[in-house]
């Protein structure tokens, strides 16, 4: 396994924003902390936590609360023309993926995986307005090995195919700016291209042209990078990137419920911060309501259905009511994918647009 050191944005990268500026750990965390999340239901390696209604695909429930109800929540043609009043139909899918070497696997997986996401997103939410969005695990832009030897003689990066040597040091500020949107992923099994997307925005629409294939190429963001996902996370949501003039604006919308996804196979050893800072981050970013985030994770800090104690990406997902979290190492993510994503309807009844 190569090192990957914490990043350092001095490698020769011309446009490499500044870490320094501000800190994204500002806020008071969430009064609930844990280091051992009970779960509200358990099947297949992954577990759920909905508050007082637990909702599922054939896996049962029980709450943590001492009350079950047990919705089903339907495809979109189930809704019918009434969205549900709280969301107003509206849904941010944000898709955090790490980097790390330790993801080839885990990148094959996905691949498998986002066609039956996104089938999901367009079974039960097509009448929706959703925006989706990946970010990944570090700042950096491709392959540092790569980048330090371009144009060549090559040594890692020789078994690469088609490595983008040409634009070294000339990347977009976003494409190396933690918590933006990523749109041209390069390096080990990445696609080394510009992902299209429409007036330059870096997350997908339900309207874009080819989603399939787009939703794709951005969730192929390799394997030569970081995993730090606590870090990018919270910038991915912080009023700088999606304010005016950000590299995210238009993505974080106050009137949507917002769908988090992490994945990862590390337990997030060095994002600086807290799993409750974290989720504090998060929930700023929601104006103080936590109801209006689902969180499902892809990890593999899962023991008896339960997150273990040093696994801090599983620990910032049960922190939220509605939570969801599978195995990285299961053999196929669409199941539990479609069991987090029955949360939302519970969400979406009862959130407030701000």
């Amino acid at each position: 396994m190569r090192p990957w050191p914490r990043p350092l944005l001095a490698l020769g990268l011309a446009c490499q924003p500044s870490q320094t500026d501000t800190s994204p750990f500002t806020t008071t965390p969430p009064n609930s902390t844990t280091s051992d999340a009970s779960t509200s239901s358990s099947s297949g390696g992954s577990s759920t936590t909905g508050g007082e209604l637990s909702t599922g695909s054939g896996s049962g429930g029980a709450s943590t609360g001492g009350t079950m109800l047990i919705l089903d929540v339907g495809s979109g043609d189930d809704l019918g023309p009434l969205q549900p009043e709280g969301c107003k139909g509206k849904i941010d899918f944000l898709f955090v993926i790490s980097r790390h070497d330790y993801m080839d696997a885990a990148q094959a997986q996905l691949a498998d995986a986002v066609p039956k996401f996104l089938e999901t997103i367009q079974t039960k939410f097509g009448g929706f307005d959703y925006h989706v969005m990946v970010v990944k695990g570090d700042p950096l832009w491709g392959s540092m090995d790569c980048n330090t030897e371009c144009p060549g003689p090559f040594t890692y990066c020789q078994a690469m195919d088609e490595y983008p040597c040409d634009v070294v040091g000339k990347v977009a500020k976003c494409d190396t700016t933690w918590g933006a949107g990523a749109v041209f992923n390069a390096g080990e099994n990445a696609p080394n291209k510009p992902c299209e997307i429409l007036d330059g925005r870096r997350y997908l629409s339900q309207d874009l042209p080819d989603l399939p294939e787009t939703f794709a190429c951005i969730a192929q963001v390799g394997t030569d990078g970081g995993d730090l996902l606590g870090e990018a996370l919270v910038h991915a949501v912080s009023p700088e990137l999606n304010g005016s003039g950000g590299c995210n604006e238009g993505f974080l919308r106050d009137d949507a419920l917002l769908v988090v996804t992490l994945v990862t196979w590390t337990a997030d050893y060095d994002s600086e911060g807290t799993p409750a800072e974290w989720a504090q981050a998060v929930i700023d970013a929601k104006h103080g309501d936590d109801e209006s985030v689902v969180m499902f994770g892809i990890h593999g800090g899962m023991s008896g259905g339960k997150c273990l104690k040093q696994d801090r990406v599983c620990q910032v997902a049960a922190l939220f009511p509605y939570s969801h979290w599978t195995r990285v190492d299961e053999s196929d993510y669409g199941p539990a994918f479609d069991e987090a994503t029955d949360l939302v309807g519970t969400a979406c009844s009862k959130f407030i647009p701000q």
